[in-house]
């Protein structure tokens, strides 16, 4: 109670003074703030106090801060002593570990995908398999991080216990540096034109899209299609100097602004472009999010390159980590993306929020049209909406809901299984594939679960809360069972699209993602495009002018 006491009579006078120094613009609300300090402070002490049990202080504080910041927005966090060692082995870019991409499903790690040459490649486990034991740990009796028990030093050798195909079995790792490449693949898609695929903004990403761009121009390629599909970002610098590739020195790429004015930048590139004349395709689709939308819309305002795709995700908000004090650290969310016509990136507004407590995007009729360098218009609403929008590039709700469900991985898994010869050959799935991949879903039971199910099966959940669940079982079976037909109906639908996501991870499971993009040079319909429209001058001048 004594630290509680020193709490109040030193740290709250501190945090008070803090708030009132901090910005004018606080003055406004100082006395808000000072007011719901002094009640959370003093329920804090209250409960710690009374309640009938003895409570974790510190693990009471954890979460009510955790939960305070998950109303703001999902990237404002706040990180503990814990926490914070986690992210520095994370971000660190080079690291040791088992070079796979893996997930938690209940009580197994789940290998989803395995990197190329490796440690979990070099020691044979497969997408798919379900890790249940590391070292004497058993997963489903370690309720924390559990892949951070396959991370130490350089050489170090940790036994594993593994499911495949419900069959037990063991490996050994031994870890290594495991450094992903920004750039994973690059080529020649004909005698002209090269392909460059930006997976992430490391901080090596602007030099390994340098050497890809250098080794193609060399190789005789004069126009180049930049894959930036699925790249979730990184660092913004990274960014402005991919950008600065293909344009001068000292042009704007893009502003941050915000209510604290020494958060207001203004971002240029500063060193001699490589080629501000080749012509340039970029591909994005709803999983390419903020630096690959500060490349796409910068180069899209500066009339540099045509974009190709479906719209982007939309994340234009800017974090900063701030260092707490106990060695903890809270990562706040201080400004927004804004490109060079001046548009704002992010597409969800976290202060508007419907009633089931989800930000609001932007209505399509209030968005705000800027012009690029050479008078084109373009608009806000958040992403970058692409010069060439393919309409069947989108993701439909019902291929959203069977990746979001492992319904597409766990049946490549099992295919890969049935056909361990298959190779270096891709397959041509029809629609004899298809009916399997349904009666797979059904036999393995798994719920697709779009939003209408959850929504259905929330319904029961409260309806058995009040008793009448027995009362409406019959009439929730009927439009349950709808409800799944619909969703096979809409596999049937999209069977085009739903096939291709199929295949894209067949090829994964034999190729690695080497194979995937030798696969999109000749068959993508996103490169084909590409490909087409930078071979049509007059139409790609006509996009730009």
């Amino acid at each position: 109670m004594k630290i509680l006491k020193f709490k109040k009579r030193y740290i709250l006078p501190v945090l008070l003074a803090y708030f009132s120094f901090v910005n004018v613009s606080f003055s406004q609300d100082f006395f808000e703030i000072a007011k719901q300090i002094e009640i959370f402070t003093n329920v804090y002490k209250t409960v710690n106090q009374n309640y009938v049990d003895d409570l974790n202080p510190a693990e009471l504080m954890d979460k009510s801060i955790k939960s305070m910041l998950a109303e703001v927005d999902p990237y404002t966090n706040f990180f503990n002593e814990q926490d914070v060692i986690k992210y520095k082995i994370n971000n660190t870019g080079e690291y040791t570990g088992i070079g796979a991409m893996i997930t938690r499903k209940e009580d197994k790690l789940i290998i989803k995908e395995p990197y190329k040459g490796f440690p979990a490649d070099k020691a044979g486990l497969k997408a798919g398999d379900e890790i249940i034991q590391i070292g004497d740990v058993v997963i489903a009796d370690f309720k924390d991080d559990a892949s951070q028990l396959m991370k130490g030093a350089k050489n170090t050798k940790i036994n594993l216990k593994f499911l495949r195909q419900g069959k037990p079995m063991n490996a050994q790792l031994v870890l290594d540096e495991v450094e992903v490449k920004a750039v994973p693949f690059f080529g020649k898609i004909d005698d002209k034109t090269g392909y460059i695929v930006l997976s992430q903004f490391n901080r090596k990403a602007s030099s390994e899209t340098k050497e890809a761009l250098e080794k193609l121009k060399n190789d005789g390629a004069t126009q180049i299609v930049l894959d930036l599909r699925g790249n979730p970002g990184g660092l913004l610098n990274e960014a402005v100097n991919i950008c600065n590739l293909f344009v001068p020195k000292n042009e704007v790429i893009v502003t941050t602004k915000s209510k604290n004015e020494k958060y207001n930048n203004t971002y240029k590139t500063t060193r001699e472009p490589i080629d501000t004349e080749i012509p340039i395709a970029i591909i994005v689709d709803g999983k390419s999010a903020s630096a690959s939308e500060i490349v796409s819309g910068a180069l899209q305002d500066l009339d540099r390159a045509v974009i190709i795709g479906s719209r982007s995700f939309g994340k234009g908000l800017v974090q900063r980590p701030f260092d707490m004090t106990y060695g903890t650290q809270v990562k706040v969310t201080i400004s927004k993306y804004y490109t060079p016509s001046g548009r704002c990136i992010q597409a969800l507004n976290y202060s508007l929020k419907d009633k089931n407590g989800k930000a609001i995007r932007t209505d399509e009729k209030n968005y705000n049209a800027f012009k690029t360098r050479n008078g084109r218009t373009v608009y806000d609403g958040g992403g970058i909406l692409p010069d060439v929008v393919m309409e069947e590039t989108k993701t439909s709700k019902i291929a959203e809901a069977l990746e979001k469900n492992d319904a597409i991985f766990n049946y490549v898994t099992n295919y890969y299984y049935k056909n361990p010869n298959l190779g270096d050959k891709i397959p041509t799935l029809t629609d004899a594939d298809l009916a399997d991949f349904k009666a797979f879903i059904k036999k393995e039971k798994i719920n697709i679960n779009t939003e209408t199910e959850v929504a259905l099966k929330s319904m029961l959940e409260k309806a058995k809360k009040d008793n009448i669940d027995s009362a409406i079982a019959n009439e929730y079976q009927q439009l349950l069972s709808a409800v799944q037909k619909s969703e096979e109906t809409m596999i049937d639908k999209n069977s085009k699209e739903i096939k291709n996501l199929l295949l894209d991870e067949i090829i994964k499971r034999y190729q690695y993602k080497e194979g995937l993009y030798q696969y999109y040079i000749k068959n993508n319909a996103e490169v084909k495009k590409a490909v087409t429209l930078l071979n049509d001058k007059t139409a790609f001048s006509k996009i730009l002018k």
